[in-house]
């Protein structure tokens, strides 16, 4: 048996006493019947029914003021003529000598791998051939990577915008 008296399987009865015990303790009352506030808090109650409310110096958006309306609902983005227009983005840079040769490679590269047969190159040879043309492809690009900060820029500034 469990501390209530009851069959632990009968488990209504034991959820009836487990709410009873809860009740007599005054978990569960409801805010309609009268509860006796206690010393504390009558005092509080008393003081702030006499001390007159005290008016916000800026009306807020949880007063009923119209701060947060001002914020949120005042100005239409659409409505303003005055508005960011970005600058024409530079033309891209000319391509240079140096791209020509590793697209030129690629390509190469790419078609003895595929078809060598093509060029009379047997598959052999071909394939080699084909991977040295890529890789050179590779590292040429790779190469032409600029390194470092942007021209004029302090890497010990940090990040710029």
């Amino acid at each position: 048996m469990n501390s209530h008296g009851t069959d632990p399987e009968d488990v209504d009865a034991t959820f009836a006493a487990i709410v009873a015990d809860l009740r007599a303790e005054g978990v569960g009352e409801f805010l309609d019947e009268p509860v006796e506030p206690r010393p504390e808090k009558a005092e509080r109650a008393e003081k702030a029914e006499k001390a007159p409310p005290a008016e916000p110096e800026q009306p807020q958006w949880r007063t009923g003021g119209t701060a947060w309306d001002d914020t949120v609902l005042g100005d239409d983005p659409a409505d303003d003529d005055e508005h960011y227009v970005p600058p024409e983005p530079p033309p891209l840079p000319r391509p240079g000598k140096g791209a020509f040769v590793v697209l030129l490679l690629f390509l190469i590269g790419l078609f003895l791998l595929i078809a060598p047969g093509l060029v009379g190159i047997n598959a052999t040879v071909g394939t080699p051939l084909g991977i040295l043309a890529l890789a050179t492809a590779i590292a040429l690009l790779l190469l032409r990577v600029k390194q470092g900060p942007p021209d004029g820029a302090d890497p010990s500034n940090g990040a710029q915008v």
